[in-house]
């Protein structure tokens, strides 16, 4: 699992979502929800907003390192996304009439929620972590041949 594979899933998942919720809500909540209003396709429309934000942002850190506390605004918000999607579709799944359309929704936000709640309490991938010298933590950086410690000392990296 790498940052860069999760943030393109999670990114593509959310923008053909929001999409579908921005210019067909009716069509997507009458699948989904038989009795829902025509009228209430507002709230459809607000929330296929919020999906192509958090695709975007999830696009916009596609290059970035995810989990622990790198990037941790953008996991955070896709794990309460989906995390709360998951709970609310589960808890819809319970009552009587599910519609087969529903799975569409509870799968996907099952597994990313659980992708992203690894991200979020445990950290990143080893192989997501570039400049990793040890298993002990201690890194540095080398940069125009002077070399960084993790105490912040400087020196030559000839020395």
């Amino acid at each position: 699992m790498k940052s860069p594979l999760v943030s393109r899933v999670s990114a593509s998942l959310l923008c053909i979502g929001g999409l579908a919720l921005l210019f067909a809500p009716a069509v997507v909540f009458a699948r989904l929800e038989p009795g829902f209003p025509a009228g209430a396709a507002w709230i459809g429309q607000l929330l296929g907003a919020a999906w192509l934000g958090l695709a975007a942002l999830n696009w916009l850190s596609r290059s970035a390192i995810l989990g622990g506390i790198y990037g941790r605004p953008v996991v955070v918000a896709n794990f309460a996304v989906y995390f709360i999607s998951c709970l609310a579709a589960v808890r819809a799944g319970q009552r009587a009439g599910f519609p087969a359309a529903s799975w569409a929704v509870m799968v996907p936000a099952g597994v990313l929620a659980i992708v992203f709640g690894w991200l979020l309490f445990k950290g990143p991938v080893e192989r997501d972590m570039p400049g990793r010298r040890d298993a002990g933590g201690a890194q540095g950086s080398r940069r125009c041949g002077v070399e960084r410690t993790f105490t912040g000392d400087a020196r030559w990296a000839g020395q």
